[in-house]
């Protein structure tokens, strides 16, 4: 019987340790495509390239899978291994591990949510994973368990049309034994920018800010999951049409 084709990507880069690290998990459960993009490409959302031509690098087989890198965003390799690389379209796509948090807001900015939700656009059930540190060589060990439960489950049961799931694990010792399905806490980012000078006397702007929760003692939300230990899953929808049926322009 022909195995599942897993399709991997991510916003780290083809060199991140966190898509090495999911790879190994996923080689078990079926053939594993690899196609990211060919520097980190963090906060590109679904941005996809245009102006300029993509082009494809194929890379030395990893652990079994076969290694493609994209010098586009993470949407541009999702479309890429779909139209020119798959042989046939992919039973999952699996975005990640990511260098960070993608809870709350932050799956609006979110790369490796970009191309979980390109996936699902194209009827693929998808799966976003991220791990709350920004360390290169972070320890992915205690992500990898949840890594096996999530994804066993989703190719065994699918899930529903227009709907990927946002992972967010926390980086915590001892390592989470708890899954919680949940909702995106509500906040924002106090967008700040930092005013420097270049070696020619002329200014410029380094983006930095802190998250603000909204909602810091809801135990019902990603933030507070993570905050205590526990990971969140987080079923996130494609169409994001604000269902409000007495809603009128005010003319």
């Amino acid at each position: 019987m022909t195995k599942p084709l897993i399709l991997v990507s991510n916003d780290d880069g083809i060199d991140a340790k966190g898509v090495h690290c999911l790879i190994n998990r996923l080689v078990k459960f079926g053939d594993v495509l690899c196609v990211c993009p060919d520097s980190p490409r963090s906060g590109q959302s679904m941005a996809i390239t245009v102006n300029s031509p993509l082009r494809i690098h194929r890379h030395d087989d990893y652990n079994g899978a076969r290694m493609y890198s994209v010098n586009g965003t993470p949407v541009d390799c999702v479309k890429i291994a779909m139209h020119c690389i798959a042989e046939r379209k992919p039973d999952l796509m699996v975005s990640g591990i990511n260098h960070g948090s993608n809870a709350a807001v932050n799956v609006v900015y979110s790369g490796t949510m970009g191309a979980a939700f390109e996936a699902c656009a194209c009827k693929i059930p998808a799966i976003g994973f991220s791990l709350t540190s920004h360390n290169p060589d972070a320890d992915f060990s205690g992500s990898l368990p949840f890594v096996d439960k999530i994804v066993e489950d989703v190719l065994a049961s699918g899930l529903p049309d227009g709907i990927c799931l946002n992972v967010n694990i926390p980086y915590s010792n001892p390592a989470p034994t708890e899954m919680r399905v949940t909702k995106a806490a509500r906040g924002k980012w106090t967008d700040e920018y930092q005013e420097y000078t270049d070696p020619n006397g002329k200014p410029f702007y380094w983006l930095t800010g802190r998250f603000v929760n909204d909602e810091p003692d809801n135990t019902d939300t990603d933030e507070w999951l993570l905050a205590h230990g526990i990971v969140s899953i987080v079923p996130t929808a494609l169409d994001r049409t604000a269902h409000i049926p007495d809603y009128k322009l005010r003319t």
